[in-house]
């Protein structure tokens, strides 16, 4: 009994390593994978280099990037870090006013 008790820290320590480094890994791991497989042409994607760009074409491992107008790249599907959401049109500032002003 006092060996098992002995162990008690040990795998305390070993749950607790696992609670918080490995378990959150795998769940970040599988949504970018889940994320990348999910790419279609027409997309705006950062790459993990910062370098943003639209999908123009999507090939088994490789994705043809827009950068600019007439400039594409090839880059790998693993490269792509975050698919930007599209932006909400905005109408202009806003200006608050109060009675009396």
């Amino acid at each position: 009994m006092n060996d098992l008790v002995s162990l008690l820290p040990i795998i305390g320590i070993v749950l607790l390593f696992w609670l918080l480094l490995i378990r959150p890994q795998a769940k970040r791991q599988k949504a970018l994978a889940a994320l990348q497989g999910g790419l279609e042409p027409g997309n705006e994607v950062m790459l993990s280099a910062g370098l943003f760009g639209v999908i123009e074409r999507i090939e088994e491992d490789r994705i043809h990037l827009r950068i600019a107008e007439g400039v594409t790249i090839e880059v790998a599907r693993g490269a792509v870090n975050t698919v930007v959401p599209p932006a909400t049109p905005t109408t202009g500032p806003t200006t608050e006013t109060t009675p009396g002003e």
